[in-house]
C-alpha cells in the first residue's frame, strides 16, 4: 500500500455513556494532535437516541477532518454480557457511519493499543494519557476531562505506528529501555 505524504487518522474510543474521539495527523514519520474530545450519552435516556445520536456525531466528526482512515478501539469482554452488547452496538453503529462516508476501518484491541503506546499492555489510562502527552507534546491544558478521548486518540497513535511511521527519526532501538535510554528529553515526566 503506498501511503500518502500527509494521512488523518481518526481514533474512537466506544462507549454508551461516553464516546470518545482523537484525530490525528500524519506527516511522514511524524504525528500531530489535530483534535480531540467526547460524546457525551450521559443525559440521553433512550438507548437508541443515543446510538442515532453518536451515529450523527461520528458522521460530523468524519465531515469536519475527512480521515483517511478510522481506528476503533474492540470491545473489552468483561463479565457483564449486557454492557458488551451495548458496548458493541455502540461501536457497530459509529463503523457504520464511517462505512457510510466510506472510511477504512482498523480495530485494535485494547491490549495491543496499551502495548503500542507505553510498551506495557496492562498500563493505566492514566499512563496511556501521559505517553501520549509526552509523545505528541501536549500541553498540560490540552488534555481533557475524560480519559475516554485519550483513549480515542491512542486508538488512531497505534494505527499511525502499524502503518510504519514510528517516531524514531531513522534510530534503530534493542528494546523499550534503549528507546528510553536513548530518548529522555521525550520521555521524562513533566
Amino acid at each position: 500500500m503506498t501511503l500518502k505524504t500527509e494521512r488523518i487518522i481518526l481514533g474512537i474510543d466506544p462507549g454508551t455513556n461516553v464516546m470518545g474521539y482523537g484525530v490525528i495527523r500524519a506527516l511522514g514519520n511524524k504525528a500531530e494532535m489535530v483534535a480531540m474530545g467526547v460524546i457525551d450519552l450521559r443525559k440521553m435516556t433512550d438507548p437508541y437516541l443515543r446510538l442515532g445520536h453518536i451515529f450523527e456525531r461520528v458522521t460530523g466528526i468524519i465531515d469536519a477532518y475527512l480521515p483517511d482512515e478510522m481506528a476503533v478501539e474492540a470491545p473489552f469482554f468483561g463479565k457483564n454480557v449486557q454492557s458488551m452488547l451495548k458496548l458493541g452496538r455502540a461501536q457497530g453503529v459509529a463503523i457504520a457511519a464511517a462505512i457510510q462516508r466510506e472510511v477504512p476501518i482498523h480495530e485494535y484491541a485494547p491490549l495491543k493499543i496499551k502495548m503500542a503506546i507505553t510498551g506495557n499492555g496492562q498500563a493505566s489510562k492514566q499512563q496511556v494519557a501521559g505517553m501520549l502527552q509526552r509523545m505528541l507534546t501536549l500541553k498540560a491544558d490540552e488534555m481533557p476531562k475524560f480519559m475516554d478521548a485519550t483513549d480515542a486518540l491512542a486508538a488512531a497513535y497505534c494505527h499511525f505506528l502499524q502503518l510504519g511511521h514510528p517516531t524514531n527519526e531513522g534510530k534503530s532501538y534493542r528494546g523499550w529501555k534503549d528507546f528510553v535510554a536513548k530518548n529522555q528529553a521525550r520521555v521524562q515526566k513533566s
